[in-house]
């Protein structure tokens, strides 16, 4: 447990806050205790080589604010002074980053880390319900997003304090269950012989499931794009495509309700990131929440345990500018993952 008292847990301001993707990066800056981040438009990673060169010419050489330390989260673990992004080619490197762009210090995060300080950040006007009874204020939270991939994080609260856990849950196994999942499952693209949740639960996972269901039934798939599938099946256009969108959302609601369990979320399940915030509508007609609850012998319990849709478009940069004003309310651990300036 980090000592929350210590003073190092404080940044200097101006503070670079940073939410960074496997396709796109987001940016802001916080001035002080009080202003709201100041943000920048979002940088397509694939425009830049590096993320130094990014934050160079997308934000440093936008403005007069010169921040003097950044917080970032990243799309992968944060271990040593390399750090490889899950989805994206850049490299995360805080001491040459803080030689080159002159930061006095960078903390770094996991993105989901970043997510789950959002939950608490928010309010209730930046959510909405899929069901359930109401929150715990106090109950453990998960939060998952379908994007580039399949980000998962947890939120406890003890001794006064949320809690952020990072991890990898998004690559937890997926596995068939129902007589249709039997025929989709064998045409499904794996890695290394197993199906993840990531491998049907993210973007390139929906192009994924798409073309499963098209070759269980002997058809063409006529769509190579998530966001394509995801229109024609909310028009009920195409029919393999509104299967497709209904078994995301059936195998959505498992795994959602799988890590509830783990972290018995009385205080919610959050969905974050752009593809649920598209397929709101759809997470409403059953599919989703028929599968979150059915889990016997904790049928009951699961009705209970509410689940919401963040709304916010920038919800990580929230999280990480909460942090970055008061890092005491947080209890992050920083540890091997904060860099000064010598």
């Amino acid at each position: 447990m980090p000592n929350l008292n210590q003073p190092e847990t404080v940044l200097d301001f101006p503070i670079l806050v940073g939410d960074i993707g496997g396709t796109n990066a987001r940016f802001a800056i916080v001035v002080d205790s009080y202003a709201e981040p100041r943000e920048f438009p979002v940088v397509q990673t694939a425009d830049y080589a590096t993320i130094d060169e990014a934050i160079q010419a997308a934000i440093l050489d936008q403005t007069h604010l010169l921040p003097r330390s950044a917080v970032l989260a990243v799309a992968g673990p944060v271990d040593g002074d390399e750090i490889d992004l899950t989805n994206c080619d850049w490299v995360v490197r805080p001491r040459e980053m803080m030689a080159g762009l002159g930061f006095s210090e960078i903390v770094v995060l996991n993105d989901f880390e970043a997510q789950a300080l959002a939950v608490v950040a928010l309010g209730e006007a930046h959510m909405e319900k899929v069901g359930g009874g109401e929150a715990e204020t106090v109950g453990s939270r998960v939060v998952l997003g379908p994007g580039t991939g399949l980000g998962v994080a947890g939120l406890v609260h003890a001794r006064r304090t949320w809690i952020p856990i990072p991890g990898e849950g998004g690559h937890v196994d997926l596995g068939p269950r129902s007589a249709r999942d039997g025929e989709v499952f064998p045409h499904l693209e794996k890695i290394e012989g197993r199906v993840s949740a990531e491998q049907i639960l993210c973007g390139r996972g929906l192009v994924n499931l798409y073309r499963a269901v098209a070759a269980a039934d002997g058809k063409e798939a006529r769509f190579s794009d998530p966001a394509e599938i995801t229109s024609a099946a909310l028009e009920s256009s195409d029919p393999t495509a509104v299967e497709t969108l209904d078994l995301f959302l059936t195998y959505l609601g498992r795994v959602a309700g799988d890590l509830a369990l783990v972290f018995m979320g009385r205080g919610g399940v959050y969905l974050t990131g752009g593809i649920a915030q598209k397929i709101l509508p759809a997470l409403h007609n059953g599919k989703f929440r028929t599968a979150f609850e059915d889990k016997a012998p904790h049928g009951e319990l699961m009705e209970t345990m509410p689940v919401f849709v963040i709304t916010h478009p920038m919800a990580a940069l929230a999280g990480l500018a909460a942090y970055a004003r008061t890092p005491g309310r947080f209890g992050v651990e920083t540890a091997g993952r904060r860099w000064k300036a010598r």
